[in-house]
This record gives structure tokens, C-alpha cells and sequence, in this order.
């Protein structure tokens, strides 16, 4: 099995900290209130959000998904970094056995943060994945992104 790489960087007028709790410890919490258009729902199907907890993102009716798996293989709270894999979602990937994803939140000189992510494609057996095939994830990654910003800007009460 082949594994292909991307990263991405996005910035952020937020602190990592913040944006850490929103998008990561508190994302069963937050995200569906941030993102109402797009995510109705996350829910742990077993643990509690630590290390080899199943998260279940469930996304509006009327998209592509309906719902999205993840196993949740870090959370460095200490260090502002997680990685997790996504082991399952309702329509089944032609080329992609699964895709381990790796964040890190860091101070931006001047304040604010960067948060640079990395995800592995574990590509099937035969398979080659190419950039234009990655890009839905990757503009919906960056759009959540966005939206938690934005929100966590208009309300600075939540996630401090």
C-alpha cells in the first residue's frame, strides 16, 4: 500500500489554544454550533475523546456524506498537536484504504496562530491518487478551519 502525503498551513488571529479546545477537545461541542450549515452532529461512539476514542462527525442531510468515522490516536494537550485516522464514512473510497491526519497548533510571531496539518493517504493496492482528488477534503478542511475562526472571533467567550 502506497501512502501519499499533503500538508497544509492556515493562519489564524486565534490562539492556539483556543482553537485547539474548539477544534479538538471540545469538538463534539463546538463544531456542530459553528458549522450548522454543514455539521449537525458529533458524537463519541466509544471512549471519551482521549486516545482510541471513535468519534463520528454526522453531516447535514442533502451532502456527499452523511457521516464521517474517526479513531482518535493522539490528543497532546500539553503540546497542542493530535492525530487521528479516518476509519470509515457511509460511501466507500475507490483508491483510499483510510487517511491518518496529524495537527499541530503553534504560536504565529505577532500572535495569533498556525496550524499546520498533515495527512497521509493510505492508497490502495493498484491505486494512484493524484492532488485534484484530495482537493474536496483539503477545501473542506481549510472551510471548517474558517468557520471555527470566524466563529471563535464573534464570540470570545466560548473556548477560553
Amino acid at each position: 500500500m502506497a501512502v501519499t502525503s499533503y500538508t497544509e498551513e492556515f493562519t489564524s488571529t486565534v490562539s492556539p489554544a483556543r482553537l485547539f479546545k474548539a477544534l479538538v477537545t471540545e469538538s463534539h461541542v463546538f463544531i456542530p454550533k459553528a458549522v450548522p450549515g454543514g455539521i449537525k452532529s458529533v458524537e463519541f461512539l466509544e471512549g471519551d475523546g482521549g486516545a482510541g476514542s471513535i468519534k463520528q462527525t454526522n453531516l447535514v442531510d442533502g451532502g456527499k456524506l452523511k457521516f464521517m468515522k474517526h479513531r482518535i490516536d493522539v490528543v497532546d494537550v500539553e503540546n497542542l498537536c493530535t492525530k487521528y485516522t479516518l476509519i470509515g464514512c457511509d460511501i466507500e473510497f475507490e483508491k483510499v484504504e483510510s487517511v491518518v491526519s496529524e495537527i499541530k497548533f503553534e504560536a504565529a510571531p505577532g500572535g495569533g496562530c498556525v496550524c499546520k496539518m498533515t495527512s497521509d493517504y493510505h492508497v490502495k493496492a493498484g491505486y494512484e491518487l493524484k492532488v485534484e482528488e484530495v482537493k474536496e477534503g483539503k477545501l473542506r478542511a481549510s472551510g471548517l478551519f474558517k468557520a471555527v475562526e470566524e466563529y471563535l472571533v464573534a464570540h470570545p467567550e466560548e473556548c477560553a
